[in-house]
């Protein structure tokens, strides 16, 4: 079995950084020299400082993503600080601009203070087009977002927003596959932080037009102590708000009890949490997106050896991937190109429909594009600009 892990430490140590700059501008001259810095950049400059909205036209800003992250929860390893969370912040970078011809790059904050965070992303932000927030935890990520919806340009945190466009893309192929309507089906959510809330709020379309978004029956959000129901004590604030649009039955519970004739299993969490036996409890065609990394929730062959109809994970070594590399390159290639200050509710739900509608024909095994697949990004864009 090939050793990723090994492989991956060589290509960092041979590498050292896995983007760069490349000048697009030739300074072969003296003539060069001038225009691209003394004395002929002063113009560009006078016309900024008469004009901001300007900056667009003349700087990198018109395409340049900040990736910030405070490298408080980091991929499965949690709290492992800024330093640490450079190669992935880095592999983020890299990724806006293999997709989306974006230049992007790494925000290592050394905080984890909200109001740190916050003034930080301020200060960095002329230079930017978008900030793309990563790997910030739970609740700190909600406020952090909220408060910077100000800024005049896109801020989004890819790991609330990013995994549940992806996340109801693949459920719209799946029911499909299984012939039924998601209005119909009911789900059981194991993770109740960044991730596994903007899931359940975009599967019952929280903050959407209900012309346009069709909710899912019902959601049940679960955390390490069982089912979020009206009974439990010192529920978080987060958590209490969660309420508001799931588990209308007000299922009590353990993850075992309330996973009873559900349809939707989605993992969020950590790996081997269910059997076969939670799968046979669910009702007769079962769809399972087991994401937690790098061990799911369950193993796939496990889970379709139990009877689930539809089963996807987080892993590249397994069909059905949910990748947030489907959705964020081509979200932000939509906002920059429309030049909106804002990702809304509509552009989330545009991008999701846009990256279902990439797999003309559902199967079991493919309900969503390949991660390396060119031409998803591009479609994404447009569905998002149109949306704004």
């Amino acid at each position: 079995m090939t050793d990723f892990f090994e492989r991956s430490l060589i290509v960092h140590e041979q590498l050292r950084g896995k983007i760069g700059i490349h000048s697009r501008v030739p300074v072969k001259n003296r003539d060069d020299l001038s225009i691209a810095y003394t004395p002929g950049v002063a113009r560009p400059c006078e016309v900024i400082a008469q004009d901001r909205a300007r900056t667009r036209d003349l700087t990198i800003k018109n395409n340049t993503v900040a990736v910030v992250s405070d490298g408080s929860a980091v991929l499965g390893l949690g709290n492992i600080g800024p330093y640490a969370a450079i190669p992935v912040m880095e592999g983020k970078a890299l990724l806006f601009r293999e997709f989306a011809g974006i230049d992007a790059w790494p925000i290592c904050v050394d905080t984890q203070n909200t109001d740190e965070i916050i003034e930080t992303v301020r200060r960095i932000a002329p230079v930017f087009g978008g900030i793309n927030l990563e790997d910030i935890a739970a609740p700190r990520c909600f406020e952090v977002e909220n408060r910077l919806q100000d800024l005049g340009i896109p801020v989004f945190h890819d790991d609330q927003h990013g995994t549940a466009i992806v996340l109801l893309a693949a459920l719209l192929n799946a029911a499909t596959v299984v012939g039924r309507e998601l209005t119909d089906m009911t789900a059981v959510i194991n993770g109740a932080g960044a991730a596994g809330t903007a899931i359940a709020r975009l599967l019952r379309c929280v903050g959407h037009d209900p012309n346009v978004c069709q909710p899912i029956k019902d959601v049940v959000v679960c955390d390490s102590r069982g089912a979020i129901h009206s009974s439990r004590n010192n529920l978080s604030p987060e958590k209490q708000e969660l309420l508001r649009y799931t588990n209308r039955s007000d299922r009590g519970g353990s993850l075992d009890d309330v996973l009873k004739d559900t349809d939707i299993f989605i993992g969020v969490s950590k790996g081997n949490l269910l059997n076969a036996d939670h799968v046979k409890s669910m009702s007769a065609t079962p769809i399972i997106l087991a994401m937690a990394n790098p061990i799911p929730e369950i193993m796939p062959d496990l889970a379709k050896d139990a009877g689930a109809a539809v089963v996807g994970t987080g892993r590249s070594d397994f069909p059905n991937q949910v990748n947030n590399v489907l959705a964020f390159p081509g979200i932000f290639r939509g906002a920059l190109d429309s030049g909106t200050t804002q990702i809304t509710e509509e552009m989330k739900l545009a991008a999701a429909k846009a990256l279902a509608a990439c797999v003309t024909e559902p199967t079991a095994d493919f309900i969503l594009p390949d991660p390396l697949d060119s031409t998803v990004a591009p479609q994404i864009a447009t569905a998002v600009a149109r949306a704004q």
